[in-house]
């Protein structure tokens, strides 16, 4: 964890934001990264995206199970779904999300936007063309050598 904060506080001293992650495995660091959000002018550049990135660079798989995850502040939405789908086993965090909103990082927003019906959220989501869109469906059900994840 005191990795994961170096990194944050880091960040700030470079111009991004105050965010850092540490992934390890067997007790190893394999990856650390910071939020690069305003440094690489992208939106999901937050420091756990990018160690999840790097992590699976390294070991060379898609798949990070048995790996814990330290991060200076508690997962946000989209990383909080990144570290589910890498399959990583534990998550610890530093600070929470309300200390994030406290300096104008109202990720709790987005906690609350997903809690609502689709048709009641701030950014409209509609579907569109499903009966094209499953044809790409039964193509990957019907794929007897794809790769599963």
């Amino acid at each position: 964890m005191r990795e994961a904060i170096r990194l944050a506080t880091e960040s700030v001293e470079r111009g991004g934001g105050p965010f850092g992650a540490v992934i390890v495995k067997d007790g190893e660091i394999i990856a650390g990264r910071s939020n690069s959000v305003t440094i690489d002018n992208d939106p999901t550049a937050h420091a756990e995206v990018n160690a999840i990135r790097d992590a699976a660079r390294r070991l060379g798989t898609f798949d990070l199970s048995g790996c814990t995850v330290y991060t200076s502040c508690e997962p946000c939405p989209m990383c909080l779904g990144a570290i589910y789908w890498a399959h990583i086993d534990r998550i610890f965090y530093g600070n929470n999300r309300s200390d994030a909103a406290t300096i104008g990082f109202d990720d709790d927003f987005i906690y609350r936007e997903l809690d609502k019906p689709m048709a009641s959220r701030s950014i409209p989501i509609r579907p569109l063309l499903q009966e094209e869109a499953i044809a790409t469906f039964r193509l990957w059900d019907g794929k007897t050598d794809k790769t599963e994840y």
